[in-house]
Formats: C-alpha cells, structure tokens, sequence
C-alpha cells in the first residue's frame, strides 16, 4: 500500500513538472498583421482587426504578443491613434521581424486601460474571488470529529 502511493505520488510530481512539447518549426514563411487602438500611455487597447496565418500557433502567439505591447516614440510620449503591426517569420533564418505604422490619428479610447493592464486585473480579481470560496468552504466544514466519531482510546491486548 505504501508503495503504491509512493508511486502514485511521484508519477503525480513528474508529469506536472515535465514540459509540454515545443511546436515544429514552421517550413514556410508566415504573416500576420493586426490593427490595435493605442492609448494615451502608449498601451495597446484592443485588437480592431487582424489577418493571420496558416500556423494556429504563430497567430496565437503573435496575437499574444500585440496585446502586451506598448507603442511610443523614442522620447517616450505617446500618440492616440490606431497602428498597424506585422509580424513576420522567416524560415530560413528562424526569425521573426515586427513592423509597426500609425494609421490614423486620434481615437475615443485614449483613456481606456490598456489590455494587458484589464488582464492582470481580471487574473487578481480572480484569484481573488477563488481564495474567498476556498475560504469560505473551510469555514463551513464540520468538525472532523463529528465526520468520523470520536477517536477510540487505546486498550491493551490480551
């Protein structure tokens, strides 16, 4: 029984510690391209609209990435506007380029937070609420001795 659950147990630590495989390394070039809404603070608000690739995962990633970016100018202001924003994966040097072009200026969303700021609130918020009910759930167990009966004392055998 022991060794049982000393096997149980690491299997249970070795497959949450081993890594998902890696991707294939794309064999053709890809391209993908999104129109964001930038912020006053140089966030990217939102993805208006994108084109994506043949590769599932590269647009994930590239769509990922354009979230979390912010766009300013070398000084560091930053200019309300919508932008354009490539990405493009060479094959042959296994390399992705990123070019990024203002579109148009201005915008209604220059005060709106930016989404990589509304993600990591909405992940502590989250957390959050989870650590409430687990809390919560605690407090209303019973007694463990009222789940089990009361612990028997010890008698000496004959």
């Amino acid at each position: 029984m022991r060794a049982l659950l000393l096997t149980l147990v690491l299997a249970a630590t070795t497959a949450a510690t081993t890594p998902l495989p890696s991707p294939p390394i794309p064999k053709v070039p890809l391209h993908t391209e999104f129109v964001v809404e930038v912020n006053a603070k140089g966030q990217v608000v939102r993805v208006k609209s994108a084109k994506a690739s043949s590769d599932p995962f590269f647009n994930t990633q590239t769509n990922g990435n354009v979230l979390q970016m912010w766009i300013r100018h070398p000084d560091g202001s930053a200019e309300v506007g919508l932008y354009r924003v490539n990405y493009d994966f060479d094959p042959k040097t296994q390399k992705i380029s990123r070019r990024i072009a203002l579109v148009s200026r201005g915008g209604n969303w220059g005060n709106q937070p930016g989404a990589a700021s509304v993600m990591v609130d909405t992940a502590k918020r989250e957390y959050e609420e989870a650590q409430q009910r687990q809390e919560q759930m605690q407090n209303n167990l019973p007694p463990l001795e009222g789940i089990i009966g009361a612990t028997p004392s010890p008698t000496p055998h004959a």
